[in-house]
This record gives structure tokens, C-alpha cells and sequence, in this order.
């Protein structure tokens, strides 16, 4: 055999044993949903006493990673922690998340929910889709933040529920594992909905275990709007819904997720007094991160979440445009104080168009970016948006979409306007 032939299959073995791991590793562990559920002596769980899962779906040659939360319903009172009623009214997964949740039908859409998450998307490519991926589900009813137990009565006395509101347990469980099997170089924390809220409200704790060089946020449709508990709900339209979820999910108790960021950053001492004011907070303690938060104008998904209960003249309005028109004077009165408090911080950046037809104008990153243009500013979806956030390079986009008419005549997409026909049964 000739010196030059065993030189190169010497070279073809070696190279062989040295992909062999990556290469088997990819075949079992790469580029698919693997569930990992949490410990349960952490005392993560979901809201009925379950293990809780959450999912990573690895790429191969990035240490890029986007940790991306559930949204869903919320609750403080039996029935909708139950799951019973409509999908605005009630807490998400009520049965729990197995480990088999990805191939089941449920928000996750078996891992299609969001063009962020849907690495062959066939509607919208974006830039996270060759990352790592770490979804986040949603089964604890308190946004992700809660730390407390909860025991509702109000609809059968006889029977009262016991309901774990572990969500900001769960989130300290998964950033742990992301820190210890993930190493990030960039990390993305975002998600549509609750998932929103949760990514902002976590993000400090997130960031600070995972210690990224590099970080950014994306909170989609779930503002957590200026109220401060000097103020009015007058003033501030969701100040009775903050006073309610501090008390039902342990906000301010040992181990809530307000108590312990306050512990680790005393200089965020504003958001106890005000939990709208931790856009800013975030903003100042990270100023080398990008912060981006994106919301439709006409909402009628959270809106109707915010204030529904806390305002029963409006909520037994028997007309539906009416009562719909009735929340979103208090929904707008909330974001004109919320962009004005954003402008103060240089880091972030905000997108907020008027209207598409799915789910009542709510998220826009889930199942296509469709509607989500800005076109009087030029922007043709929430990608762009998306990008700016990821990009140190520009400013922060900030876009207030001012037509308030053309969106409701733009050409339409079959699958949103479909969704639309019937999404008063079920929103």
C-alpha cells in the first residue's frame, strides 16, 4: 500500500472519530423536541401538583439560545383555574404538561406556534430559527412569576381546589439547566402572551444564571403597563389587576419573584411600588442589553384579561362592539402611559401596530408575522422589529402605527381571517 494511501485513511479515521460524537449526538439530540422535566424536590410543578416539563430542541454549531415562554389564560379563582371557560378566562393547561406535550394539540402547536420556534417554517423565516431553541410551557396560571399555593372555593365550597402557582419556580428550573447544558454567547429571552410577561419578569434572574455575553428581550403582547399604588386605576387601568396578582401569586413573599429581584438589585426599588416600572428598571441595570416590546393597538385578548373583572359596568355590556370599545378606551389610556415611560430608556425599543384579525389582534408572533406591518413608517412586519432588537448597530425602533384605518382593509390571509370567522367561540 503506498505511503500516500495510509496517510489519507489515516486521516479519514481520525476525522471520523472526532465528528462520530457530534454526528451520534445529532442523530438522538439535535434538531428535535427533547423534554427535560425539572426536579420535583425544587418544588417546580405545574398548577395541579404535576411534574413540570420544558423542551430543547438543540441546533448544531451555534451557542446561540432562545428561551421563549408559553402564553396562555391566568387565574385566581376556581373555575378558571379549572381551564373552564373561554380561553381569554382561564389558566392554560389545567391537566398539566407531559412529557409527550409537544405532540399533542395545544398552544405549542407540536412546536409551530411561533416562526421563532419553527426552524422549517413554510410561512416566515427569522433569524432565531438556526438557534437553540428552549420552550417554556405554560400550566401554572400566574404568567410565570408565581410562588405560592392557592386554595379556591368560590365556585364549590364543598370541593376546593388546591392550585400550585409554580411559575416562577419553573423558570428558575430551566434557566439552571440552560446555564449547565446550553453555554450561550447570545441569549434571547422572549414569548407571546403570558409567556411575555414571564420573559420580563424573569429576565434579571434568567440573564444573571445563564450569563450571557450577550443578551436580549422580546416581550410580545404581555406589557406589564405603568400603575404605580400611589396612582387611580382612573389613571392607571391596570392597577387593580397588579394589586390582585402580587396577592394570588406571591409577588412580594419570600421566594416571589419581586422580592427576589429586589433582593439581588436594590436599585430596582421602584418596581415594589410600581410593577409597570420594571421596563425601565431592566433597562438601567443592563444598559449594554436591547429590550423590545410589542403589542397591537386594538387588543382584545388581553385587554379584555386586564380589565374584565375589575370593571363590571363594562363587563356586563351586552353588546359586543360596544363592550370591546369600552375596554380598549382603558387599553389605550394604558399604552399612551406606558410609551412615554419606555421613551426614558435608550435601550429599548417599541412596536406597536393597529390590527390583524387573528385572535382579536393579539400577538404578533405567533403563527405568521402576517399584519404586523407598520407601513406608515415603513416597516413590513414585526421581523424587522425582531432584527433592530438583536442589532446593536441602529437605535431601538420606536413605531406607533397612526392609520387607524387601512390595516382593516389590507389583502387578506386566509388562514388568520378563517381563524377570525370563529374566534368568538373560543376567545
Amino acid at each position: 500500500m503506498k505511503l500516500s494511501t495510509v496517510v489519507r485513511a489515516a486521516g479519514q479515521a481520525l476525522a471520523l472519530s472526532l465528528a462520530w460524537p457530534m454526528l451520534a449526538q445529532a442523530s438522538t439530540a439535535y434538531l428535535k423536541w427533547v423534554p427535560v422535566q425539572a426536579p420535583v424536590a425544587s418544588g417546580a410543578s405545574c398548577g395541579n401538583g404535576t411534574p413540570y416539563h420544558f423542551f430543547v430542541n438543540r441546533a448544531i454549531g451555534t451557542r446561540k439560545t432562545l428561551i421563549y415562554f408559553e402564553g396562555g389564560g391566568a387565574c385566581w379563582q376556581q373555575r378558571e383555574c379549572l381551564g373552564k371557560g373561554k380561553f381569554s378566562e382561564v389558566a392554560t393547561n389545567p391537566d398539566g404538561v407531559p412529557a409527550n406535550y409537544l405532540s399533542q394539540v395545544n398552544l405549542a402547536a407540536f412546536g409551530m406556534v411561533s416562526p421563532m420556534i419553527w426552524r422549517l417554517s413554510p410561512l416566515t423565516r427569522t433569524v432565531t430559527q438556526s438557534w437553540n431553541l428552549v420552550y417554556v410551557p405554560y400550566c401554572t396560571g400566574d404568567v410565570h412569576t408565581g410562588n405560592a399555593v392557592g386554595v379556591y372555593g368560590d365556585q364549590t365550597p364543598s370541593s376546593p381546589l388546591t392550585y400550585y402557582h409554580r411559575g416562577h419556580v419553573n423558570a428558575q428550573q430551566v434557566a439552571k439547566w440552560v446555564a449547565a447544558n446550553l453555554p450561550s454567547d447570545e441569549l434571547l429571552v422572549s414569548g407571546f402572551s403570558a409567556g411575555s410577561t414571564g420573559a420580563t419578569a424573569n429576565y434579571a434572574m434568567v440573564r444573571d444564571t445563564v450569563r450571557p455575553a450577550r443578551a436580549s428581550m422580546l416581550n410580545d403582547a404581555g406589557p406589564l403597563f405603568p400603575a404605580p399604588q400611589s396612582s387611580t386605576a382612573e389613571q392607571h387601568p391596570s392597577l387593580p389587576l397588579h394589586n390582585r396578582i402580587r396577592q394570588a401569586w406571591g409577588l412580594d413573599r419570600p421566594g416571589g419573584v419581586l422580592t427576589n429581584l429586589l433582593s439581588r438589585y436594590p436599585q430596582m426599588e421602584p418596581v415594589r411600588s410600581d410593577l409597570g416600572a420594571i421596563n425601565n428598571a431592566l433597562a438601567r441595570q443592563f444598559p449594554q442589553d436591547r429590550f423590545g416590546y410589542a403589542v397591537m393597538q386594538q387588543d382584545g385578548v388581553f385587554s379584555t384579561f386586564s380589565y374584565r373583572l375589575f370593571n363590571p359596568d363594562i363587563a356586563g355590556i351586552t353588546d359586543t362592539r360596544q363592550r370591546d370599545a369600552a375596554y380598549n378606551k382603558l387599553w389605550r389610556k394604558d399604552l399612551a402611559n406606558w410609551t412615554a415611560q419606555l421613551d426614558q430608556s435608550p435601550n429599548i425599543g417599541y412596536y406597536v401596530p393597529l390590527f390583524r384579525p387573528l385572535i382579536k389582534s393579539h400577538t404578533l408572533t405567533t403563527l405568521d408575522y402576517a399584519g404586523t406591518a407598520i407601513e406608515d413608517q415603513g416597516h413590513r412586519s414585526i421581523e424587522t422589529f425582531i432584527q433592530n432588537t438583536l442589532d446593536r448597530s441602529k437605535p431601538p425602533i420606536r413605531a406607533v402605527e397612526r392609520d387607524q384605518v387601512s390595516d382593516y382593509f389590507r389583502p387578506a390571509d386566509g388562514i388568520q381571517w378563517l381563524i377570525f370567522l370563529f374566534q368568538d367561540l373560543f376567545v
